[in-house]
């Protein structure tokens, strides 16, 4: 009779590290503590090993392991989800942080972008050909998480979400095989890729359709006292109800950050910041953003020429790693006058100095895709309001956190009901809002591609299982 051999957790994972081109680490090696450090710092888990991986076939060996050994996978591209999802306690962590090549075809306007490049990388290689992706509005935001979960900055009205811009998908499944996705080939997970998350598998390699932007285009800051907040605001509603596609503009009310074209005295007042883009001809841009100028008596107004660079990096500052952030996110339909009190209630007592209310105007490209054309189902919003409470000492956790849940409260009722995946700071029971029409549909992809939902450690939507209609 023969004796079947059974591997031990030593030898499996020793097997593991020949089979990489990269770096396996363990909780004891040099190296480690480092890898498992994200953008936010609440975020304080430990994997059981992280492998950092060189290109696909380890992706594959890292998921295959996990697999066989019954682990849960985590993925860390850039680090910077709110929620912390690259770290999972005691998972098997991929970091694709190295895997960051980006490579542009300038004839067909297209770029193949590995998941580990962050936007600072992306837009480097793409603008010496004066070219662009839509994408975020923080240049060390990594592209695999943000066009997973929609994705949208200052190009987003004119061109889409950066979701809406792939073209195509490679991507390791559940099952440990890489298959490349698109309209063409595997369209039921193109689908799911396109704002869905890391729900399906690992990406390995994205490509985008780009756009001619740049170098330079007219953008730049308006600051205002915040007295002024509730009659700017209103003005301001009034500007982008007729804005073309090609200008948007967000409202940010926080302390005012010492700025070298601010007034010292208005270093660390509290101001509303009204910043402008327009992705068109400058001219243009003028004329269509005058009105917004003329409104009210600003501290500042620094809108002209700017590097499309330059301005894709202006808000890094306020944004920095290393700091403790929690996240409410909520999108609107219209601004009332009800949602801009609140906005003065709350921005009056902002609960510290790094601190700041930010909203987003959506709308224009974004809107013209239909809700069922992607996972990304927010197609309604006109804009995105994102509480940015940033503070240090973790004894003012629960003060900060409760502030944030208040105000979130208190804009609920005039919310879509809706939620944008990556701004989301817990991922309990998270899914069915940031996804809403199209949950079902994406439970059946979760149920084909991930049926084991070995890929949860993210805003999970559970595969279904026999009893899901009993």
């Amino acid at each position: 009779m023969s004796i079947e051999y059974v591997q031990t957790d030593e030898e499996r994972i020793e097997e593991l590290e020949r089979s990489l081109r990269g770096q396996l680490l363990l909780p004891d090696d040099d190296g480690y503590h480092e890898a498992r450090q994200v953008w936010n710092a609440m975020i304080d888990r430990r994997p059981a090993l992280v492998v950092q991986c060189a290109g696909p076939a380890d992706v594959q060996a890292a998921v295959n392991y996990a697999r066989e050994t019954d682990q849960l996978v985590s993925v860390k591209s850039g680090g910077h989800n709110i929620a912390g999802t690259a770290v999972g306690e005691d998972a098997v962590m991929l970091d694709l942080s190295g895997m960051n090549s980006v490579r542009v075809d300038p004839d067909a306007r297209t770029v193949r972008v590995e998941p580990g490049a962050v936007l600072n990388e992306l837009d480097h290689e793409t603008q010496a050909h004066g070219l662009a992706v839509p994408v975020g509005y923080n240049s060390t935001t990594g592209i695999a998480g943000l066009a997973l979960g929609g994705g949208f900055g200052w190009l987003s009205r004119t061109y889409g979400l950066t979701c809406d811009n792939l073209l195509s998908a490679d991507v390791v499944t559940a099952a440990g095989e890489l298959v490349h996705a698109s309209a063409e080939e595997n369209e039921d997970l193109f689908w799911g890729l396109r704002g869905g998350g890391g729900n399906f598998g690992v990406v390995t390699s994205f490509e985008f359709q780009l756009h001619e932007v740049g170098p330079e285009l007219l953008a730049g800051l308006l600051v205002h006292p915040f007295e002024d907040t509730q009659s700017v605001l209103t003005a301001y509603r009034e500007f982008v109800a007729d804005a073309p596609d090609e200008a948007t503009v967000w409202f940010v009310i926080r302390d005012a950050p010492p700025l070298e074209f601010l007034p010292e005295e208005w270093h660390g007042e509290r101001v509303l910041i009204l910043a402008a883009c327009y992705a068109g001809d400058m001219s243009d841009g003028e004329r269509v953003l005058q009105p917004l100028r003329d409104i009210g008596d600003p501290i500042a107004d620094v809108v002209g020429p700017h590097r499309y660079t330059e301005w894709q990096q202006a808000f890094d500052p306020l944004g920095s790693e290393g700091v403790r952030n929690y996240w409410k996110s909520h999108n609107f339909e219209a601004l009332t006058d009800e949602i801009i009190e609140t906005y003065v209630e709350y921005g009056e007592r902002l609960p510290s100095a790094d601190s700041e209310i930010a909203c987003a105007q959506l709308g224009g490209a974004i809107n013209d895709v239909d809700v069922a054309a992607t996972a990304y189902p927010h197609r309604n919003a006109k804009f995105l309001m994102n509480l940015h409470t940033r503070w240090e000492d973790r004894e003012r956790d629960d003060e900060c956190i409760e502030w944030t849940r208040e105000f979130h409260e208190a804009m609920t009722p005039h919310a879509t009901g809706g939620v944008y995946v990556n701004f989301l700071p817990e991922t309990d029971g998270a899914a069915q809002a940031a996804y809403r029409e199209n949950y079902e549909r994406m439970v059946d992809l979760k149920t084909t591609w991930d049926p084991e939902n070995r890929f949860r450690l993210n805003h999970n939507v559970e595969p279904a299982t026999d009893d899901r209609s009993m």
